[in-house]
């Protein structure tokens, strides 16, 4: 039959593994609320760097489209001016 001293020890055991428990389930709570705040604040920056792509891509677009004309413009006048 297990002595007092030894049911004593036994308690302050299970005190200090339920206090354990608890302070670790508080953690992991805290650490989910911060993960899902960092993945949303990722999805933010995934989308914000989608939008910088698509303007990058509009840009590009325009430049081309800016040197397609300017090359067409300048083809037309030097066929006026070699017709004239």
């Amino acid at each position: 039959m297990p002595d007092k001293d030894t049911q004593v020890n036994l308690a302050v055991y299970m005190e200090r593994l339920d206090s354990y428990i608890s302070s670790q389930n508080a953690l992991n709570e805290n650490l989910s609320k911060n993960l899902e705040k960092v993945e949303t604040k990722v999805d933010d920056i995934s989308q914000w760097r989608n939008k910088m792509y698509g303007m990058k891509s509009i840009l590009v677009a325009i430049g081309i489209l800016v040197v397609h004309t300017s090359a067409v413009l300048g083809s037309f006048v030097a066929i006026i001016n070699v017709n004239k």
